[in-house]
């Protein structure tokens, strides 16, 4: 093969070229792997800055981002807004696993229809309950205020089970696994506005002991995602960095051979493949004994 030096034929082995073919996919792998990262890192910090942005933005009236069968536009979502209506408690259902706070206690999340003036309802999510002793039975709320209140907080999408989630059937009743305002639309047989508001305060304010609040999404962390999209190309780089070396030690040993113990370098002697020459096979062999015929020349 004379297009591969002698020095590299050793490259055209079998566990050479497999490597090769490794380091060859492992690289596209890698890379991509690290633009992931990388989007991950772009949409967090996107979010967070829609989620300061909105939660800045003065309180509007719910019906201007949001409309039965319509939620809020992406944009529109962590909104502040405010609606005024009557709290419809026979309608009340709690959406179940969900964790207070505190980030470890599970319990449920109230959501209270707020029947508005022209009839249609939002869905307020009044906060966070904890569990009864019975999971199939409905928990101990406290009471919603009775009577004309005015909410305000967060616009929230409606839930889906993309969103980590999934829904099931067969549930106690009055209990859900989503917020999901077109489905109970159909179950209550009345308009509902897309998505759900997530209660900030109540006017007037409620007395006695209500669900523990709804804390704002965090917007102030970025998580590891960029670390790990370099760490992703440093590895990517790594490979063909590696292979040379590996490259240039197998082609080193396979070169030098071993030396004779006076240091002269006696027996390096190897052809291209770096097994020993024919030469110095030959001088490994012992001569074969002559005293036999020297004694039948004396006689």
């Amino acid at each position: 093969m004379p297009f591969v030096p002698s020095a590299y034929r050793f490259l055209l082995s079998r566990q050479w070229v497999v490597l090769t073919l490794v380091a060859l996919l492992l690289i596209p792998v890698m890379v991509r792997l690290g633009f992931w990262q990388l989007h991950r890192h772009e949409d967090r910090v996107a979010r967070n800055e829609l989620i300061a942005e909105s939660l800045a933005t003065p309180a509007v009236p719910v019906d201007e981002l949001t409309a039965p069968g319509r939620g809020p536009d992406d944009d529109d979502r962590y909104r502040t807004v405010r609606a005024t209506g009557v709290y419809a408690t026979d309608d009340e259902v709690v959406v179940r696993q969900r964790t207070a706070a505190d980030g470890r206690s599970i319990g449920y999340h109230v959501i209270t229809p707020l029947v508005r003036e022209d009839g249609t309802a939002v869905l307020v999510n009044r906060g966070w309950v904890p569990t009864g002793e019975d999971l199939t039975e409905f928990p101990e709320v406290p009471a919603p205020p009775s009577g004309e209140v005015t909410v305000t907080g967060r616009l929230m999408a409606d839930e889906s089970e993309g969103s980590g989630v999934r829904d099931r059937e067969g549930l106690p009743p009055r209990q859900v696994m989503l917020i999901d305002s077109e489905r109970m639309a159909k179950e209550w047989g009345r308009p509902v506005l897309g998505g759900y508001v997530a209660l900030e305060e109540t006017s007037p304010r409620p007395s006695g002991e209500q669900p523990e609040l709804v804390p704002e999404p965090d917007h102030s962390g970025i998580g590891a995602h960029l670390a790990y999209a370099f760490q992703w190309w440093l590895f990517a780089a790594a490979v063909p960095v590696g292979w040379v070396v590996l490259v240039r030690r197998e082609r080193r040993e396979r070169t030098a051979g071993p030396t004779g113990t006076d240091g002269s370098g006696a027996g390096d002697a190897r052809d291209e493949e770096g097994r020993p020459s024919v030469e110095e096979d030959r001088s490994a062999v012992p001569a074969a004994p002559t005293a036999g015929r020297e004694g039948r020349a004396a006689d």
